[in-house]
């Protein structure tokens, strides 16, 4: 944001500066969840009227013909019986029926939680003498027991999981601890806890990254991270089967290569046009959410028609490709081939109102880099990465949006909603390999709580396949 004097200056100087200015500050405030990557929960109280931009599907809402539903359902082996036994007529003569043999039952179940307590199991070691040098030994402890009173694996992973899984603070943690089991346990307890399946894990995180660089289509995401009181990035490597996460203090080159999994991928990396993935020897394809957000935008408040026919153009391309996949595995070469000319025209459509700044005849000459409007910078996008646009309608394994990863990264910012950021950056890796595991489990159907406490015992899961997209 300029200051006064320096508006003054440039007012002086370059009014055609000045306007410039003040158009690109219209541009910012109108600016919604909705038209731009801006988050929701900046959007104030004026928020904008919620429209999908996946349009319509023409379905009822709520649940779909064929879902299982969840309604609960009476058991047919009750853990306990109460019987509720007919002494008097209810009909209203108040007859005496206390002697009486009933001729049957009608039944309602009660599911309840039982009263809550930890189960203490104390394990003895036989002690006798060595008959030879006359030494008193004992038995063998049984493995992980290592101190007269512990707590047990699936206490220890009951800890880890309301952390990590369900991110309540650790004080709360103690206070629910007490008040359910009547311990308080300490921060230093579930801390130690968690460092120890974290430890455990180290199998689990090489399978998942040698199982990600084997992947035909990746999701790759970032996201900042407050950590130390520093500025993180916290990067996620996904697909529907597979999670992997990692904390690195840069976002570009330097992260890719230190976190040693899409430099050997050689797949189609899905992504948001992060310049510095383009550097990767791998395919791409760009999140049209996105490019959708943007050309609404610029149709909206910038009123250039060819915004809206590519928003069309694109919704219907992917609508194309949902029908043509219950008969096909590809498109016809030559129906692409119409569709890429297609996507051109409209692009010079909308080169023809926003021409490149080269272009322009008369225009001022100035050192640097040139601004351009925001439609400018989209037209050069979209231009330069025409293949990696339409890749959905080239290999019907590639979605439409990125939404796997920002999905599996929306969790990050949960998280730092709740904590404010992490106070180390060890306690902020050590989160991103647990939360990898709990997200690849669940992915996996597995239950995040058993597995958590196999973990726990060094028995962690080990993905060996990948289900397929």
């Amino acid at each position: 944001m300029k200051t006064a004097a320096e508006l003054r200056d440039l007012g002086s100087q370059d009014l055609d500066g000045l306007v410039a200015y003040c158009m690109s500050l219209q541009e910012r405030l109108a600016l919604t969840s909705r038209n731009s990557s801006k988050p929701p929960s900046q959007d104030g109280y004026a928020k904008p009227k919620p429209k999908s931009l996946r349009g319509t599907s023409g379905k009822k809402t709520g649940g779909q013909p064929g879902h299982p539903g969840a309604t609960l359902q009476p058991v047919d082996s009750p853990d306990k019986i109460e019987i509720h036994h007919l002494e008097r007529c209810p009909c209203g003569c108040g007859s005496d029926l206390s002697q009486m043999t009933a001729l049957g039952y009608e039944s309602r179940q009660i599911f309840d939680l039982p009263p809550q307590k930890l189960v203490v199991t104390e394990h003895r070691v036989e002690l006798k003498r060595c008959p030879l040098s006359g030494k008193l030994v004992h038995a063998p402890w049984p493995v992980g027991i290592t101190a007269p009173a512990q707590y047990g694996p699936r206490f220890l992973a009951w800890l880890t999981y309301l952390n990590t899984q369900q991110f309540i603070p650790l004080a709360r943690i103690g206070q629910m601890s007490a008040d359910l089991f009547g311990h308080q346990v300490s921060d230093n307890t579930i801390q130690t806890a968690m460092k120890t399946i974290g430890q455990q894990l180290a199998p689990f995180s090489q399978a998942v990254k040698e199982l990600l660089a084997q992947q035909p289509v990746v999701h790759a995401d970032e996201s900042g991270l407050r950590v130390a009181a520093m500025l993180n990035w916290f990067h996620v490597y996904s697909t529907a089967a597979l999670t992997w996460y990692g904390v690195h203090r840069k976002r570009g080159r330097e992260a890719l290569e230190s976190l040693a999994i899409l430099p050997e991928f050689q797949g189609r990396l899905v992504h948001d046009c992060w310049q510095t993935y383009f550097d990767l020897f791998c395919w791409h394809a760009l999140c049209l959410a996105h490019i959708l957000r943007e050309l609404i935008f610029i149709h909206e408040e910038c009123d250039q028609a060819w915004a809206k026919t590519l928003v069309e153009f694109l919704r219907d391309m992917n609508q194309k490709r949902e029908e043509h996949k219950l008969i096909a595995d590809a498109f016809p070469e030559e129906r692409l081939n119409e569709w890429h000319k297609q996507y051109k025209e409209i692009l010079l459509e909308g080169r023809a109102v926003n021409p490149t700044v080269d272009s322009i005849p008369d225009a001022p000459k100035k050192r640097g880099r040139k601004k351009q409007t925001k439609a400018q910078n989209l037209l050069n996008r979209l231009e330069t990465h025409e293949d990696s646009v339409l890749a959905f309608l080239h290999d019907f394994r590639v979605p439409f949006t990125n939404n796997q990863a920002e999905q599996d990264i929306r969790m990050i910012k949960v998280k730092q909603k709740v904590s404010g950021a992490f106070r180390t950056f060890e306690g902020a890796e050590l989160f991103a390999t647990i939360r990898s595991y709990i997200s690849t489990v669940r992915k996996q159907g597995r239950s995040i709580f058993m597995e958590l406490q196999a973990a726990i015992i060094g028995k962690p899961f080990i993905p060996s396949t990948s289900p397929s997209e």
